[in-house]
């Protein structure tokens, strides 16, 4: 089967059934999105597919039917996408682990939504969870990354 990622095409023998996220780190090494809980309740595996948010732990590579981004694809070392300079200037992260996820979740928020409310956030934010408890540095980081967007930086 082929799988487009993050720009790139792989050709991948997997089990139809597979979860995309074991196709995307066992058979095409992007260890970006993690495995946190197997069943679509955490967020912490979170990639788009033709830009929209899903669980990649739940749903079956066979039925992927677009284009993947991975938070590999969505920025570069020299040129970080807006959400990746808000967390770090908002000094999100804590352990890290959530973080990939949180920051797909945001950037299809603000691809949807360009100055997101409060309950924007929330709705947008409300399947990744956080062990560390950093929700009031991503609301301000979501917030920050609207501006830079809105900016053109």
């Amino acid at each position: 089967m082929r799988l487009t990622v993050d720009g790139q095409s792989f050709d991948i023998d997997a089990d139809p059934d597979m979860p995309l996220l074991w196709a995307l780190r066992d058979l095409i090494g992007k260890t970006g999105p993690k495995f946190g809980c197997g069943i679509a309740a955490c967020g912490a595996c979170t990639v788009h597919v033709d830009g929209q948010p899903v669980r990649s732990c739940s749903l079956p590579v066979g039925q992927v039917n677009g284009a993947v981004t991975t938070i590999e694809g969505i920025g570069t070392a020299g040129r970080l996408h807006p959400v990746q300079q808000a967390w770090l200037e908002e000094q999100v992260a804590q352990c890290g682990y959530c973080q990939a996820g949180q920051i797909m979740s945001a950037v299809a928020l603000l691809d949807e939504v360009a100055d997101p409310s409060d309950a924007d956030i929330d709705n947008a934010m409300g399947g990744n969870l956080c062990r560390c408890g950093t929700y009031p540095r991503i609301r301000s980081a979501i917030k920050k990354a609207a501006a830079l967007k809105t900016a053109g930086l």
